[in-house]
């Protein structure tokens, strides 16, 4: 079982490790006796979850039972309430997470997106506010992970018409991969900024230098489609009809992710006495020393993801010798301080797209179906919040195994 599966049944994050070795001890154990079903080893790992105390004498069980039932930290606080949409598409293992989260003691508001899913410390989907706080695990591990479009001044029978062109100029414009760069370096303002703010970022200067313009793995993606403005958009200064435009999702690179890893040990390490299944969620108080560095990267990796973007943008547009009309951008991993009820919270969107009154943002769908421009409603209950994709039923792992690649690919060449 993987730490997905086990999450969603209910193992608390902090006893993934120790469940895979009592699973593996059990599966020892009873090899003589016949391999155990995945069935029935699941069946046992809930009930031990549910009763830790009945498996304390457990040979394979015992350590994982040991640690369920600690109970030497300090005593959670009572949990704030939270507003859910999608409740039916959602997977308990997010609704856990979730529950936790709102456990936090600065915790102040909260809402669950419908596309949420099990991520760690706070779900994919979560947005949660808090009072002079910020939790890097909440912000996410790709800080700034963000979505742009834009607009190019190129009529679309030209996207089938002149399809090579367009393959060139996206691969000649970003590149893809773990720890990818560009052989020579992007030119961006924002490596003028002061990356002295923190010792990661100053350590980390000369690798986001190099990776600026390029996109990552996982489900990053770089992409031409066609935008359909249904009516005269006076906003976008766009008429009715359909224009080719430009998609791109990433965030802040390897840079990102030494800031989260390093500010999130800050963080736990100050929160030492913390539940164990609480520890993802450690906090920075914003007038500690460490709380106003967090903050001081985050915002300069912002603004590194949105330079990543500009790159990767004006290179392909460059490339296919079009003018770009107009952009349309967005973080959806990031913490804003803003002003909910009369009171300024610290409000974290993992992998939750903005939605103030009138703010545009993208929401991406999956493969080979369309994506959407959206207009926040200001919706208060869910803290100005919307969806930032369309979830997902399954990892990445299972999907490699459930789909057989040449059979997807045929789908989406037949998609365009």
């Amino acid at each position: 079982m993987n730490s997905r599966q086990l999450l969603k049944i209910g193992v608390p994050e902090y006893c993934l490790k120790t469940a895979k070795t009592a699973i593996q001890n059990k599966v020892a154990e009873e090899k003589a006796n016949g391999k155990v079903r995945g069935k029935e080893l699941k069946e046992l790992v809930q009930k031990v979850v549910e009763h830790p105390e009945e498996y304390l004498e457990d040979p394979a069980f015992r350590q994982l039972a040991l640690e369920l039932v600690d109970d030497n930290s300090e005593e959670v606080v009572d949990p704030i309430s939270y507003q859910i949409w999608g409740k039916e598409g959602i997977d308990e293992g997010a609704f856990s997470q979730m529950d936790l989260a709102c456990h936090v003691p600065s915790a102040w508001g909260a809402a669950l997106m419908p596309d949420a899913h099990i991520g760690y410390g706070l779900p994919i989907g979560g947005v949660l506010a808090l009072e002079d706080a910020v939790i890097p695990y909440a912000v996410g591990v790709d800080i700034a992970c963000r979505m742009k479009l834009s607009v190019l001044d190129i009529s679309v029978d030209k996207l089938n018409q002149k399809h090579h062109q367009f393959v060139d100029a996206l691969n000649r414009g970003t590149v893809f991969g773990v720890g990818q760069a560009h052989e020579k370096r992007q030119r961006h303002a924002v490596m003028d900024e002061d990356w002295s703010v923190t010792r990661i970022t100053r350590e980390n200067k000369d690798k986001a230098w190099k990776q600026l313009g390029s996109s990552g793995s996982g489900n990053h993606f770089v992409e031409f489609g066609v935008l359909t403005i249904a009516q005269d958009d006076a906003e976008l200064g766009l008429d009715a009809g359909e224009y080719v435009a430009l998609l791109s999702h990433s965030g802040s690179r390897g840079t990102g992710a030494n800031v989260a890893a390093h500010y999130s040990k800050l963080a736990q390490a100050a929160h030492a006495d913390l539940p164990r299944e609480l520890m993802h969620l450690s906090w920075l108080d914003l007038e500690s020393e460490a709380g106003a560095e967090y903050w001081a990267a985050m915002n300069l990796m912002g603004e590194y993801a949105a330079a990543n973007h500009c790159c990767i943008h004006r290179t392909i547009a460059k490339n296919l010798g079009a003018e770009v009309l107009v952009d349309i951008e967005n973080h959806h991993n990031f913490a804003w301080k803003e002003t909910h009820f009369g009171k300024e919270v610290i409000v974290h969107r993992k992998g939750a797209t903005p939605a103030g009154e009138g703010v545009l943002g993208i929401i991406p769908g999956s493969m080979a179906t369309p994506a959407y421009v959206v207009s926040g409603k200001g919706n208060p209950e869910s803290l100005n919040s919307a969806s930032h994709g369309a979830g997902r039923v399954m990892s990445r792992t299972a999907a490699k195994k459930a789909f057989h690649w040449p059979t997807e690919k045929k789908k989406l060449e037949e998609a365009g």
